[in-house]
């Protein structure tokens, strides 16, 4: 990783005390999406670890929402599609969906019946992951449609939480990790 591409995206990360609730640090990227060139390093640092960790990939598949921003651009990138993974009822035609549980209550996933065919290859994307919840269900959508799960990949890993636990068996790359 380049420790100057690194900082840039660091240094673009700010954070909001007591948002959305006491006790929270909200970490915001907007100052990393205002910056062409912060953006354009983010999106580096994401293409050099697939390139060298998962050089055969078919399909980078983003969470709704801010999955939307970060892999469109990288799958661009990478050469191959993005598949969209959205809150339930956004999506036309035929869908697989997955419940999970939130702080507080339920939510559910779901991807188009046909987005990938049995044994593509797969990475998720989002911006954050803290608690794994969100990350976790996508997984199971991808494992619904027989995908082959290559890695989760987050700008933004809140450690702390332990998301990461959650994701097991499938591998989590984040560029930035808090405490």
């Amino acid at each position: 990783m380049s420790a100057e591409r690194l900082k840039l995206v660091r240094d673009r990360v700010r954070g909001f005390p007591d948002f959305p609730a006491p006790g929270v640090l909200f970490r915001d990227i907007t100052p990393l999406l205002k910056d062409p060139e912060a953006f354009r390093a983010a999106i580096d640092l994401l293409e050099a670890h697939v390139k060298v960790k998962h050089p055969q990939v078919d399909f980078i598949a983003g969470l709704d929402s801010r999955g939307f921003l970060f892999g469109p651009v990288l799958a661009q990138r990478l050469g191959v599609g993005f598949v969209l993974i959205r809150k339930k009822g956004k999506l036309p035609g035929r869908t697989e969906s997955v419940s999970y549980t939130l702080e507080y209550g339920q939510a559910e996933l779901e991807v188009q019946s046909d987005a990938v065919e049995p044994g593509q290859k797969v990475i998720l994307i989002d911006d954050l992951l803290a608690t794994g919840g969100t990350m976790r269900a996508a997984c199971d959508l991808m494992s619904k449609l027989k995908a082959e799960i290559l890695d989760c990949m987050v700008l933004i890993e809140l450690t702390f939480l332990k998301g990461a636990d959650l994701l097991k068996p499938f591998p989590l790359y984040s560029v930035l990790q808090y405490d």
